[in-house]
C-alpha cells in the first residue's frame, strides 16, 4: 500500500494510457489514472514508500521498480508530461521524461528511436535539470504549450513555433511536480498541492491543501480515504448530458462527474465548482449549440461551454420564458446535430424547436413508462435511466412510437464507475 505519511512528495505525475490496469476508487465512484515517479531527491521518512527508483501506477498499491516501465532510465526522473499535439499525430500522446540534460520519449511503453536526446534538440530554449513539466492544450493556454518549471521560473514552450517565454510566479510554491487533470492544474510541493491558472499562475481558493486528502486513499484522511464505491444496484442519477466537445457530465445530488475521462479517471466534484450559481443540484440538463442548459425547478440556466463555463447574461429564466413549458422536468436531451429539445415530464415527452424564437412546441406524445430520472442521446441512440436500470432506443421516433417498455438493461461500472 502506498504510504500516506510521505513527508516530501517529490514526484512527476503523468497520465497513463492503460486504463484497464489502473482503475481505483477515490470517492463513491471509481477513480483516476496517473503515474507517480519518485525522484532521488525525495527524502523519505522511515515509514514512507517513496524511493528514487520506484514507481506507482495510480495512487494506491505497491511501488514497483521504475525500470519495469522505463528500462532505459537509471531509476529517477526530474520531470515528465504527456504531449498534447493533435496536429502531429506522430507526437501526440507520447510520454516525455526528463533526466538531467536528457529527454526520453516513450510511446506505449517503448522508447522512441533516436532517444535519449539533449533537451535542447527537442525543446530549444528549455533549461536542463528541471523541477517539473506539464502539457497545456490550446484553450487552456493561448496555444498548445508545455510549461517547464525550474526554481522560481516557468518556461512556456510553444509547441508549434518552438519558442519559449519565461515567467516568474513568486506567489506559487516551488513545484516538485505539476499535474494537469480535467482542465485544472496542480502544483505539488511536499505532501501539499496548490491549484493554479496555467496562463497567469493565479491561485484562487484556500490553498495549499493536503494531497493525502485528495489524490490518494489514506486511512484517517478525508475525501475518499475510507470511502467505498457505490454499488451499481444502488445507483441513481439526476441528469446526464454530452456537450459538443464530447465531454459527458452526470449529476447526482450536489455533485457532478465527468464520464468521458476513463483515461484520466472518474471523480465527483461539487456542481458549484463548474456552475457556481447552481447551489441546490439540478433536475435535468441538455446541450445545444455550444451551450449547456441546466434546469432546476422552474428555472433554466444557460452556460457557454468551454474550458470553463460562463453563465449567459440575463439567466436564469423561467421554463415558460425559455422553453414555453411549465411544470417539473424529469429529463431532457438533444440528439447530436439536431435542434430539437426532448423534454420528459412524467409519462409525456415534448419536442421543442430550439431554433425558433419564441420556442415552438412541435409535438406532445405519451411515453410507455414514467418515473424517469435522466436521459441522453448519442450516435448510438437514446438511453433512458430509471434508477439502476436504463432503456435503449435507436431514435426519438422509436421512443415515441413505443407502447410498452422494452426489457430494462442494467447500469454497469463501465458506464458510470459504480461497482458491479
Amino acid at each position: 500500500m502506498l504510504s500516506c505519511c510521505i513527508a516530501a512528495l517529490h514526484s512527476s505525475l503523468l497520465q497513463w494510457r492503460d486504463s484497464r490496469r489502473t482503475r481505483m476508487a477515490l470517492t463513491f465512484k471509481a477513480a483516476f489514472l496517473a503515474l507517480m515517479l519518485a525522484l532521488t531527491r525525495a527524502a523519505p521518512l522511515e515509514d514512507s514508500a517513496a524511493g528514487g527508483d520506484h514507481v506507482w501506477k495510480g495512487f494506491e498499491g505497491d511501488a514497483q521498480p521504475s525500470s519495469q516501465y522505463f528500462k532505459e532510465l537509471n531509476g529517477h526522473v526530474d520531470a515528465a508530461f504527456r504531449m498534447h499535439n493533435p496536429e502531429n499525430q506522430g507526437d501526440h500522446d507520447h510520454i516525455y521524461l526528463f533526466l538531467d540534460d536528457k529527454v526520453f520519449s516513450y510511446f506505449e511503453h517503448t522508447l522512441e528511436e533516436g532517444y535519449p536526446k539533449e533537451i535542447q534538440e527537442d525543446f530549444p530554449g528549455v533549461p536542463t535539470h528541471l523541477d517539473a513539466a506539464v502539457e497545456c492544450p490550446k484553450g487552456e493556454c493561448v496555444t498548445d504549450s508545455v510549461l517547464f518549471f525550474k526554481g522560481p521560473d516557468v518556461h512556456v514552450y510553444d509547441i508549434v513555433t518552438k519558442t519559449v517565454k519565461t515567467k516568474t510566479w513568486p506567489h506559487l510554491p516551488a513545484c516538485t511536480s505539476v499535474f494537469r487533470w480535467l482542465e485544472h492544474y496542480y502544483c505539488f510541493h511536499g505532501h501539499n498541492f496548490t491549484r493554479f491558472q496555467p496562463v497567469t499562475g493565479e491561485v484562487t481558493g484556500n490553498y495549499p491543501k493536503d494531497a493525502r486528502r485528495y489524490f490518494m486513499r489514506c486511512p484517517d484522511f478525508g475525501h475518499g480515504g475510507e470511502r467505498t464505491t457505490l454499488k451499481c444496484s444502488d445507483f441513481k442519477m439526476d441528469a446526464i448530458t454530452t456537450d459538443d466537445t464530447g465531454r459527458m457530465y452526470m449529476f447526482k445530488g450536489s455533485n457532478y462527474m465527468r464520464l468521458d475521462t476513463h483515461r484520466d479517471g472518474l471523480h465527483a466534484f461539487p456542481i458549484t465548482r463548474s456552475w457556481k450559481e447552481l447551489t441546490n443540484g439540478v433536475d435535468s440538463v441538455f446541450s445545444y449549440n455550444d451551450r449547456i442548459y441546466l434546469i432546476k425547478g422552474d428555472q433554466v440556466y444557460i452556460y457557454k461551454a468551454g474550458a470553463h463555463f460562463t453563465l449567459i447574461e440575463g439567466y436564469p429564466k423561467t421554463l415558460k420564458e425559455e422553453l414555453n413549458i411549465e411544470g417539473q422536468v424529469d429529463a431532457a436531451f438533444v440528439c447530436p446535430g439536431q435542434r430539437t429539445a426532448h423534454i420528459i415530464q412524467g409519462r409525456k415527452i415534448t419536442y421543442i424547436n430550439l431554433a425558433a424564437t419564441p420556442r415552438e412546441i412541435t409535438l406532445d406524445a405519451p411515453l410507455p413508462f414514467g418515473d424517469i430520472d435522466a436521459a441522453f442521446c448519442s450516435s448510438d441512440g437514446i438511453k433512458i435511466f430509471q434508477g439502476s436500470n436504463y432503456y435503449h432506443y435507436d431514435s426519438p421516433m422509436l421512443l415515441v412510437m413505443s407502447r410498452i417498455a422494452p426489457i430494462p438493461l442494467k447500469v454497469t461500472s463501465a458506464m458510470v464507475g459504480c461497482e458491479d
